[in-house]
């Protein structure tokens, strides 16, 4: 008399496991939930680079007026922001990873050379980086 106690067809002691069709089934789901997920997540990053790029150009221009408010006059560069330690650093802008902000001058140039920056343009930034 043989005992049913989990054993095949065949005879053979049953394996504790998962098959191969079990597997590619939870493959196929967590591939399936990926393709959802993850088109939200990048959309999330680059929303927050785009928040914080609007936050270090806001706080640049604080310094700027900061300094033209105590001394009379504009910067002669990002710099000199950083040497009077109106800012810390130059921020780097997380959009296209560079500190190369762009520098608007004012009318009267004999005041100094930065009145007003600009995020850097992505496309210009990407052709510096190519050979």
């Amino acid at each position: 008399m043989q005992t049913s106690s989990a054993s095949s067809r065949t005879g053979r002691p049953r394996v504790a496991g998962f098959t191969l069709l079990e597997m590619l089934v939870v493959m196929t789901l967590i591939a399936l939930l990926l393709t959802l997920a993850l088109p939200r997540y990048f959309h999330a990053l680059d929303y927050g680079r785009a928040n914080v790029q609007k936050q270090n150009v806001a706080t640049i221009r604080d310094a700027i007026d900061k300094f033209h408010g105590d001394l009379g006059r504009y910067p002669d560069t990002l710099d000199e922001l950083v040497a009077r330690r109106y800012l810390r650093q130059v921020p780097v802008d997380p959009v296209s990873s560079t500190s190369n902000w762009v520098v608007i001058a004012p009318q009267d140039t004999t005041e100094g050379n930065v009145y007003d920056i600009q995020p850097p343009q992505v496309d210009a930034v990407a052709k510096e980086a190519s050979p």
